[in-house]
């Protein structure tokens, strides 16, 4: 985050990412010269291309893996008991095995400076269009709106991954030479103030991406600040948030067949990532996971003996979600939630989800069972929503709070599997990981620690102020 950021240029690269290959998001001219931050702030379309760079970046990179297109998810499904790899190389191994370094150079690069550049590049958009007296207003908001979320929705992760995080929001490289690390309720504040006003600001609908489901709006704001509540134990604000999303909004359903919930601008889509129109690349993790030919191929990653056997019978989430491959003899499920590896040109039939209207109903769920709005009774009907559309009987409107609770984290574990590192989040924030995690074979010696990923150790070398994580 430092000496490589330092005096960065990333307006200009979020111009020139802005203008390559993301039709997708926004029409915007291809610049004809280096601009000026003053000059990128003049008008509403470079201002807008700068903002959507960012999103670009996020998805950038077709086939090679990156904390918000595919290792978020692959590699805490490692670290949990989600998922296994077939190649077990040195990378996949030690968060599998959870034996994490400080020097792993695969954490400085995709869960540390990855996550920073489009901070960063956030930063540049607010202070940009703060200063600037010539985007329109409503522009101006959007578009400040957009760049508070990201940098939440950022933050978010790198508070779960590594605790506490140096809390960077600003450009001033002055300021966060040497930043120490935050506490990780002083991240948490800063991620609920952002989403907050990202409320204020974002328009409701999807206008500023032809109705395309691709840029954050005033939905995806409160669907994360739901979450970052839940997260938090605020149970009568995460309860608030969802049911807004629930209620108030036209715009979502859950999608009857399971097998579309994960399809270019599907109902149930909050937010998602456009993959560049101009490639073959479908979502990364599909061309990572899916084995080829699917039948006989080998998958990269594959369900771990624990996640299939919690399914339970006639579970449709089973069937649509899930696929195997015999190979060589050997069958191995692996996720199906994307379903194509490559498509064609201008054609991807599948947009990376970053933000889905199913979780609302569980995070409204969980925090009804921890004493929000109509209790328990209420939490059993958000959940049998879920469990209808899997095909399962409802739950019994008898159960008590203990048998509720139990009953939210096995929906959550079963819907958002392999989503965003959902189930290993949800071993650590409700205690349960070191009972869970501890008694599988391939985790031996198991290390509490490893909880926590640990702090690049370059990053501590150049920022005396930086300190790591216990065990590292």
């Amino acid at each position: 985050m430092k000496k490589h950021l330092k005096k960065k240029i990333y307006l200009l690269v979020a111009l020139f990412l802005a203008s390559v290959g993301c039709k997708n998001i926004v029409e915007v001219p291809a610049p004809t010269n280096s601009l000026t931050t003053q000059q990128v702030f003049s008008s509403a379309t470079t201002a807008t291309a700068a903002l959507v760079a960012i999103y670009q970046d996020m998805i950038s990179n077709q086939s090679n893996l990156s904390y918000a297109n595919g290792l978020t998810t692959l590699n805490c499904g490692l670290s949990a008991d989600e998922l296994l790899s077939f190649n077990l190389q040195n990378d996949a191994q030690i968060f599998q095995n959870n034996q994490l370094v400080a020097n792993d150079g695969y954490i400085l690069n995709y869960f540390w400076a990855n996550p920073y550049f489009d901070i960063y590049m956030a930063n540049g958009v607010i202070q940009g269009l703060q200063a600037s007296t010539s985007v329109p207003s409503a522009t101006k908001n959007q578009l400040i709106g957009e760049a508070q979320f990201l940098r939440a929705y950022i933050y978010f992760y790198m508070v779960n991954l590594f605790g506490g995080v140096p809390l960077a929001t600003t450009t001033a490289y002055a300021h966060t030479e040497n930043l120490p690390r935050a506490s990780t309720a002083e991240v948490y504040s800063q991620i609920i103030a952002d989403l907050k006003s990202a409320q204020s600001l974002l328009l409701a609908d999807y206008s500023v991406s032809g109705n395309q489901r691709i840029r954050a709006n005033k939905w995806a704001a409160t669907a994360l600040l739901a979450r970052a509540y839940l997260y938090t134990a605020k149970w009568d604000s995460a309860a608030m948030e969802a049911t807004q999303v629930i209620k108030n909004s036209s715009l979502y359903s859950l999608v009857p067949n399971l097998n579309n919930v994960f399809l270019a601008n599907s109902n149930e889509a909050i937010l998602q990532l456009a993959p560049n129109s101009q490639t073959t690349w479908a979502t990364e993790e599909g061309y990572q996971i899916l084995p080829s030919p699917l039948d006989s191929g080998n998958p990269n990653y594959y369900l771990t003996p624990q996640l299939l056997s919690a399914f339970e019978n006639g579970d449709q989430r089973r069937v649509a979600w899930v696929d195997s491959t015999n190979y060589s003899g050997t069958v191995y499920y692996y996720p199906f939630k994307y379903k194509i590896a490559e498509g064609s040109a201008n054609s991807v039939p599948e947009y990376y989800m970053l933000l889905r209207f199913a979780e609302q109903y569980l995070i409204l769920a969980e925090a009804e069972a921890n004493g929000a709005g109509g209790g328990t009774a209420a939490a059993v009907t958000d959940l049998n929503i879920i469990r209808a559309r899997a095909g399962l009987a409802p739950l019994s409107s008898g159960l008590n709070s203990s048998q509720v609770m139990s009953a939210v984290m096995q929906e959550r574990r079963i819907e958002l599997f392999s989503e965003w590192g959902h189930r290993w989040f949800d071993l650590k924030r409700t205690g349960a990981a070191s009972a869970v995690l501890s008694a599988i074979s391939y985790k031996q010696p198991w290390n509490d620690d490893q909880l926590l990923y640990p702090i690049p150790y370059v990053e501590i070398q150049r920022d005396p102020n930086l300190k790591q994580n216990p065990g590292y």
